[in-house]
């Protein structure tokens, strides 16, 4: 796979790439367990695209269950450097309608039982930085495609991710609008932690489906999730296939360096095997 690949992670709804010439269906062993699913790899106008069902084909999980380390590791292996993710979200903002697109800026992460770090065990202590979690050149890249394809969206915006699989409860939605938070989602603040560490650039497109529970007279569904989520694919898929050839034109940016001063261990001290589960990542500081 070459270097500069791009990887799409669908969410709900979004299982395949229009346009999507298709060279090899490739399973990936990791450190970390099974990925989602099979990586479908291929060349959409004249560039490398990888892309990968965060939910399994006929989306088998949720997002808890994810393995968010196995599918960003696997990437990275394949040679990765840019990954869009693609997720369904409910509005926190009147103005955050469904079946319009965010583009966030930030996220406030409120899970709390995943792992959401390559470096989380004994032998190597890195701390990259995430005052800004995503990638501004991605991310302006993806706005803009939406802007040429007269989709609405939001060119930024909170994100706060929560655990799931189960839907806010009306004190906690209530909370998160007087914190000022835009979206509510269960997938992106996990996956672009993971993408930093692995030094790839990140951006996530949420498609707005509900209302969250805060507006009382709407209350979220699966069916309505489902209903305003099958609405949203027409428009992400138009919005992905012209956001992609921009992407594989991308330079260079700051989250290819975003270990350069974040590993504190002296690298002559970890272990070899803690080394080896790590290459794809620590490579060119190894």
């Amino acid at each position: 796979m070459c270097k500069a690949a791009t990887a799409v992670i669908g969410g709900s709804g979004l299982y395949e790439i229009e346009g999507l010439k298709i060279s090899e269906r490739r399973e990936v062993a990791t450190p970390f367990g099974d990925p989602s699913d099979e990586f479908i790899m291929g060349d959409f106008a004249g560039a490398p695209v990888v892309f990968l069902a965060r939910h399994g084909a006929g989306h088998r999980g949720p997002a808890g269950a994810v393995n968010y380390r196995a599918n960003i590791w696997a990437l990275k292996s394949l040679g990765v450097e840019r990954v869009l993710g693609v997720s369904a979200v409910g509005s926190l903002k009147a103005e955050v309608e469904p079946r319009q697109f965010v583009i966030p800026d930030q996220f406030y992460d409120n899970t709390k039982h995943r792992t959401s770090t390559f470096f989380g065990g004994h032998g190597l202590a890195v701390h990259v930085a995430m005052a800004d979690p995503y990638c501004p050149r991605l991310r302006e890249l993806t706005a803009a495609a939406c802007e040429r394809k007269g989709v609405a969206a939001h060119a930024r915006g909170t994100y706060v991710c929560i655990e799931g699989p189960q839907f806010s409860t009306r004190g906690e939605s209530d909370v998160y609008r007087q914190l000022g938070f835009d979206v509510i989602g269960m997938t992106s603040a996990t996956e672009a932690k993971l993408a930093r560490e692995a030094e790839m650039c990140y951006a996530t497109v949420a498609l707005v489906t509900d209302y969250d529970v805060w507006l009382e007279a709407d209350d979220v569904t699966i069916e309505m999730v489902l209903e305003n989520m099958r609405a949203n694919v027409a428009d992400v898929k138009a919005v992905v296939e012209e956001v992609l050839p921009a992407l594989a034109a991308a330079g260079e940016c700051g989250c290819r360096r975003a270990l350069d001063g974040a590993i504190v261990t002296d690298l002559k001290l970890v272990p070899a095997e803690l080394k080896e589960r790590l290459r794809p990542i620590l490579a060119k500081y190894l």
